[in-house]
């Protein structure tokens, strides 16, 4: 029997369209392993959703082995010295990985390289993405730092390679080295438990990902206009599948490519978006936690680690109380599921950093507590976007107007989802309602008016 590979599972759990499964899959027995190094990420590490979306997409993906007598290997620590361990222990003589381009996986597959015992190697492929991550770039060879030119670029290249069948037959080793039980890293809530509106609202795992790009195929010629009103959730919901790797974007694409409708053209962009993320964070890796652009932050934003009415504030916001009901909407639908209706995040967003004044970070770390779909390069990207820090962004002084998006693009059903101290209003009322209509929900922090100026002021002193 040839040497047993070992594939190294991160955000890529999947069977279908996963070349570095493929290729361990020829080569020998397969060893599919998955390390929770808590450690390197720092700030980070898997947040409370994204903990919970992982056990049940390797539990999924377990069963699937399972039907291939195959099964994944859990370990706990730091991934480099682990699967070193792992390749000396079972004589692995390869490690197969799609690459990652979050800093600490990158620092990991670097030092990964260092540990391995001579005579064994890290072979590493690409798949998280429709092209890799620094390969597309301008005349003179240089990457991209602005999302249009990008996108015309990418979509010249277009369609991504066809992608990997699962394998037909998956090796066992002649013996399996120790796992971990999953149920015993903790990574579900017990007390208490809040994962209840989650569980109702997702299925995890390959297969929930290939039901829901089905159904999406049928319904995505009306994305153009259905992603940007709540009230009717016209969005594919793939994106925790996406960046789970439960699918892959080649997948998607393929899927839809024959598509002749507005609603694929403007989805393909939201595609490319996600690699033109990656690719931000492959030139500027603490891009989620710095700002690109140069200004006074402490005459720009509140920071709430700095007095308790600045904390509250921020509070209020992460609890859905604002007084604003489509912000609070969102807000608390992202509590309750684990995700945010996009054109919905650029409003509760846009409400921190301009409403609020509060800095950009507190919401970013926030999403990625909260988030099923918290991704490092698309979370720090969206949010320099909407608060005018980034490479590419919209500018500052553009202040979005909840109460005028709300009812523009007609959330009154989804504030009384949400919201529902609120659903006895009219559709007129809702959006905005008198103080004397609200009951037990709150009055607004700010009037929009006192906050826009508020905003402009602190810019212009900001900018100098």
């Amino acid at each position: 029997m040839s040497s047993p590979q070992i594939v190294w599972l991160r955000r890529d759990l999947r069977l279908a369209d996963q070349p570095a499964f493929h290729a361990a899959a020829k080569s020998g027995p397969v060893i599919p392993v998955h390390v929770l190094d808590d450690g390197r990420a720092g700030d980070h590490a898997y947040g409370g959703a994204s903990r919970w979306w992982l056990h049940h997409s390797l539990e999924s993906l377990g069963a699937t082995l399972g039907s291939h007598h195959s099964r994944i290997v859990l370990r706990r620590g730091d991934a480099p010295q682990v699967l070193a361990s792992l390749a000396e222990e079972t004589g692995a003589t390869c490690i197969h990985a799609l690459r990652h381009y979050e800093p600490w996986w990158k620092e990991a597959e670097d030092e990964l390289r260092d540990a391995l015992p001579d005579g064994r190697e890290l072979c590493l492929y690409d798949g998280n993405y429709l092209l890799p991550p620094g390969s597309v770039t301008t005349g003179s060879g240089d990457p991209y730092k602005i999302y249009t030119p990008f996108s015309k670029a990418m979509l010249e290249r277009m369609p991504p390679r066809e992608p990997l069948p699962e394998p037909d037959t998956i090796h066992s080793p002649e013996s399996w080295p120790e796992s971990d039980a999953l149920a015993d890293w903790s990574l579900l809530p017990t007390r208490p438990d809040w994962a209840g509106g989650m569980r109702e609202f997702w299925e995890v795992g390959e297969t929930a990902a290939c039901e829901r790009l089905n159904w999406w195929a049928d319904e995505v010629a009306s994305y153009d206009n259905g992603r940007n009103l709540p009230s009717e959730d016209m969005t594919s919901r793939l994106s925790p599948h996406l960046h789970w790797g439960e699918i892959s974007p080649a997948q998607v694409w393929h899927k839809l490519k024959d598509k002749r409708s507005e609603g694929w053209r403007v989805f393909a962009k939201e595609l490319i978006w996600r690699d033109y993320a990656q690719n931000v964070i492959d030139q500027f890796p603490d891009y989620p936690r710095d700002s690109y652009r140069t200004y006074d932050e402490r005459k720009l934003w509140r920071n709430p680690k700095m007095g308790h009415l600045i904390q509250s504030d921020l509070e209020r916001w992460q609890r859905g109380m604002t007084g604003y009901p489509v912000v609070d909407a969102g807000m608390r639908q992202l509590w309750q599921t684990g995700w945010m209706h996009n054109r919905v995040r650029m409003i509760a967003a846009s409400f921190l950093v301009k409403h609020l004044l509060i800095d950009w970070r507190f919401g970013e770390q926030w999403f990625w507590d909260t988030l099923v779909d918290a991704d490092y390069g698309n979370n720090g990207v969206n949010w320099q976007w909407i608060s005018g820090t980034g490479v590419d962004s919209n500018m500052f002084v553009r202040i979005m107007a909840p109460l005028t998006q709300s009812e523009k693009f007609d959330s009154a059903g989804y504030i009384r989802e949400y919201v529902p101290e609120l659903a006895k209003l009219s559709d007129a009322e809702i959006h905005d309602p008198a103080d004397s209509r609200r009951g037990a929900y709150p009055k607004k922090m700010i009037g929009h008016k006192e906050a826009r100026e508020r905003a402009l002021a602190a810019y212009a002193e900001a900018k100098g």
